[in-house]
């Protein structure tokens, strides 16, 4: 019952799959949503062959939910899964380190109706709020942080709803909510749809907190232990992520194969969708980022005595 549940496939290369020489190639194996952002690229990757062009082998391991890919990492069934910064790091204060390899920046949108009259964070008291995920999710946290400094709490002055990103979507179409903070998937599918927009970007917030915008909140995360031995072999698949979000970059023809991953959407989610994740497309790690990526850590509550060190956040090497 439990395996029914964690595992719905398991995908390896089809362009190489009848390749004699495949089976000699090493394996990086990687939990993945079958519904999630991160299996686009890495079905491309698949697809395209750039596992086997960079000298190993990818394994894709599908599951129905977060846990059960969080489950899959953390029982070592597979090598590495994805993640956001804020689990990483609680693992590592619970004593399991993970090396952290950068997926997106995408942290999340704040949307309103295209009618709306709330454009800035000031705007946001006295209104109902729906929140994606709990009170300790990252956009949220970051909200307050920002709202604090205008002399703002969100927390008294308006009226806050936490709830599933399906849920709250469904709560704004409805008017049952003024605004939403949701992920950014949800948010490029009711942009899509038409008349919702953005009233501020998450980035923006990062930008109040004298942080990068472009810091890689989500990311591929692979136990340290493993990682320290599997390096050349991290070093091909962060090679391989690379060479997939150009390609992606470079124009809709890959996106069309991949359409039925994201759900077949018409064309103007398909094309938000689309913009969104390249738009997540993390720049290098460097030595700014990581002390940055530090601050937002302790930001959201980490314990600023015991964060994950520099060497957990990868970094190409020379």
């Amino acid at each position: 019952m439990v395996t029914a549940l964690l595992v719905l496939s398991v995908l390896i290369s089809p362009a190489y799959g009848n390749d004699e020489d495949s089976s000699k190639l090493p394996v990086l194996s990687v939990s993945v949503l079958q519904f999630g952002t991160a299996h686009w690229e890495l079905d491309h990757i698949l697809h395209r062959g750039l596992d086997h062009e960079n000298g190993y082998r990818l394994e894709l391991t599908l599951v129905a939910n977060l846990p059960a890919s969080r489950l899959a990492v953390t029982s070592g069934s597979v090598n590495g899964a994805v993640a956001d910064l804020l689990w990483t790091q609680s693992r590592f204060q619970a004593g399991t380190p993970y090396l952290y390899v950068p997926f997106s920046s995408q942290i999340g949108d704040i949307v309103v109706a295209e009618n709306s009259g709330i454009r800035s964070v000031a705007d946001l008291a006295g209104k109902r709020i729906g929140v994606a995920g709990g009170p300790d999710s990252k956009g949220w946290v970051l909200l307050q942080k920002v709202a604090g400094q205008q002399g703002i709490s969100l927390a008294e002055s308006a009226e806050v709803q936490f709830a599933a990103p399906p849920l709250l979507s469904q709560a704004l179409r409805r008017g049952q909510v003024d605004v939403i903070v949701t992920y950014w998937h949800f948010a490029a599918r009711l942009r899509g749809e038409g008349g919702w927009r953005s009233a501020f970007g998450m980035a923006d917030l990062l930008t109040a907190l004298d942080l990068d915008r472009n810091l890689p909140v989500l990311g591929y995360v692979f136990p340290a232990a493993w990682a320290d031995n599997h390096g050349p072999l991290l070093d091909r698949f962060a090679t391989s992520l690379r060479q997939a979000k150009a390609e992606l970059a470079e124009g809709e023809s890959h996106w069309q194969r991949l359409r039925p991953l994201m759900g077949s959407p018409e064309t103007g989610v398909f094309h938000a969708l689309r913009e969104g994740f390249i738009a997540g497309t993390p720049a290098p790690q460097t030595d700014q980022r990581i002390a940055d990526l530090h601050r937002l850590l302790q930001l959201t509550g980490a314990d600023s005595n015991h964060l994950m060190p520099e060497d957990l956040f990868y970094r190409r090497r020379p």
